[in-house]
């Protein structure tokens, strides 16, 4: 079986979701961010101090999370599709708060019935390798 990557419309729909998506976290809109992650046990968060289990966890961590600090600055992302229901968000980012780091964020994303979900994510900081974002 052959897997398209990379179907034009398929991607055009998850890029439209990872930007929803990125403008809810930088605008702290804590209902967008709970409606784009997949409602399921199965569902993992793995943040810069915090390993998040299933929707709950993910849902109790983004009701409590400081508003402050969320502006970042986006970098090489990338966004593939795998066939019409999945797909992997990728980018660098970078936050005037955290001088001399680069964050980086992976996201796999699911389609469903309700529209496209993260089922996965994993977000880190480390000390930016390049010495400065590349625009």
């Amino acid at each position: 079986m052959t897997i398209e990557i990379d179907h034009p419309e398929t991607r055009a729909e998850l890029q439209a979701a990872f930007m929803r998506y990125e403008t809810a976290l930088v605008e702290n809109d804590v209902a967008v961010l709970d409606e784009l992650f997949l409602v399921a046990p199965t569902t993992i968060r793995y943040g810069g101090g915090e390993n998040l289990y299933g929707y709950a966890e993910i849902a109790a961590f983004r009701s409590a999370r400081s508003p402050a600090g969320l502006a970042r600055r986006l970098d090489r992302t990338v966004i593939t599709t795998y066939g019409r229901d999945f797909g992997v968000a990728s980018t660098l980012f970078y936050r005037d708060s955290a001088p001399g780091k680069v964050g980086r964020q992976m996201q796999t994303w699911v389609k469903t019935v309700a529209g496209w979900r993260v089922a996965a994510a994993h977000v880190s900081i480390i000390p930016d390798p390049a010495g400065g974002e590349k625009t």
